[in-house]
């Protein structure tokens, strides 16, 4: 049955509005990922070929080490305060947050390229501190219903709030590995709290596992962007062949391959 003229018009005005939305809204040009590897695995590199300037909160001890070079340009800010936590006297989650609510206010991240969180192991990890301290238990082992369901909303619901950042946004993280029953194959998944494991990669566009090469001339990083079996990889920027299984550790390179913007904003000095 035909719809009525009058009424296929209004139809057409609030399709037309929700297109706008989107052309409009800048988290559709961002660029958001979550690097998954261990240690030496290229990730706090991969940084330095992110969208400039890139502002790092650092809850890992020494994370940032390698990235002296463009600290000295100003490429690279990093916030390393947060590597200085004590268990059984924690308050870096509580500093983080207070630094996130000024920033927000300053409009801070407005002026980034790129803001990266590294790494979610032992942001998490201060996240757990807090809950714990208020419970008056500092320091002592988690107990599952109590601390473990609030720790995961903490991680999910910040998480939510960073994507929406108008600027890309990188998580960092571990890998954690797990043994199939059945074949008794083992497979690595995001480290993270009980099914977060699962439901928190969802929810960004790349997620990207560093897999460096032994070769002859040294060991060459480079980003796997899908899943191999042994690897649970994914990207969107990938649609229509755009990127290979393997990339180099150039996040500026696949920018461009997937035809986005790779252009800097003003260095911040």
């Amino acid at each position: 049955m035909p719809i009525d003229p009058a009424k296929l018009e209004k139809i057409k005005q609030e399709a037309g509005n929700i297109r706008n939305m989107y052309n409009d809204d800048p988290r559709q040009e961002s660029f958001n990922a979550l690097v998954l590897g261990e240690s030496g695995s290229g990730k706090s590199f991969l940084m330095s070929t992110a969208r400039k300037p890139v502002h790092i909160d650092s809850f890992d001890p020494g994370g940032a080490k390698g990235l002296a070079k463009w600290i000295k340009t100003g490429e690279i800010i990093v916030d390393a305060r947060y590597e200085a936590e004590n268990p059984k006297k924690p308050k870096m989650f509580e500093e983080w947050k207070s630094q996130m609510a000024k920033r927000a206010k300053l409009e801070y991240f407005d002026a980034l390229g790129t803001y990266v969180l590294d790494s979610s192991t032992t942001w998490a990890d201060a996240i757990m501190n807090q809950i714990l301290r208020i419970a008056g238990i500092s320091g002592e082992a988690p107990r599952w219903a109590h601390d473990y369901v609030p720790q995961k909303v903490q991680i999910t619901n910040w998480i939510h709030v960073l994507l929406a950042l108008p600027c890309d946004f990188i998580l960092t993280g571990h890998l954690e590995a797990e043994k199939d029953e059945v074949t008794g194959r083992m497979a690595y998944r995001f480290m993270t709290t009980g099914k977060g494991t699962v439901t928190i990669p969802l929810l960004f566009d790349e997620i990207y596992i560093m897999e460096p090469k032994k070769t002859s001339k040294g060991v060459e990083y480079r980003i796997l962007t899908e899943s191999t079996g042994t690897y649970v990889a994914r990207s969107r920027l990938a649609q229509g062949g755009l990127l290979e299984t393997y990339e180099p550790a150039d996040l500026k390179t696949i920018l461009k391959k997937a035809k986005k913007s790779t252009e800097d904003k003003e260095l911040l000095i």
